[in-house]
């Protein structure tokens, strides 16, 4: 017995781009109008789901929705041990948006960080929130890959 992969499955696998985009001709073909209510049902259920128990035994970073609004998170990091960031507690806000995981969310600083990667309006250069961006990339990761940063080589990115 043999099992087939769809190929929209197939071509997402080697690319990073929305399933909605790359099924609307086909639910167009079966005049389904329930692929955008899966896209949105999937976009929840990745920004609530998979986060929490990831960072569940992870020290020094943690994210929780804000409100009832699933698609804002507020995170928290503290500085790493041995910089001048240590002892320090930062608060981030993370905006997802309608087209993540395929789309990079938003994130800044709340509280105020003096790093040369992080602008005054608390915006953070950093790859993988712009063109190195990934779908597997979830919050754990963004917070760590944000700690590191603080922890890390101080030269700007940009």
């Amino acid at each position: 017995m043999s099992v087939q992969t769809s190929p929209s499955l197939a071509h997402m696998a080697s690319q990073n781009m929305d399933p909605a985009a790359a099924g609307a001709s086909a639910a167009a073909l079966k005049g389904s109008e329930s692929g955008n209510n899966m896209t949105k049902g999937s976009v929840s259920k990745r920004v609530t789901s998979a986060p929490l128990p990831q960072m569940s035994g992870d020290k020094g970073i943690s994210a929780f929705p804000e409100s009832d609004n699933l698609f804002k998170w507020v995170g928290t990091i503290d500085g790493a041990q041995g910089t001048v960031y240590e002892g320090l507690r930062y608060r981030l806000s993370l905006d997802f948006p309608a087209g993540y995981p395929y789309q990079a969310p938003r994130v800044r600083f709340v509280t105020p960080c003096f790093h040369p990667n992080v602008d005054d309006q608390g915006f953070i250069c950093l790859d993988i929130l712009k063109d190195k961006w990934s779908a597997l990339y979830d919050v754990r990761s963004i917070l760590l890959s944000i700690q590191s940063l603080l922890g890390g080589n101080p030269s700007c990115v940009n």
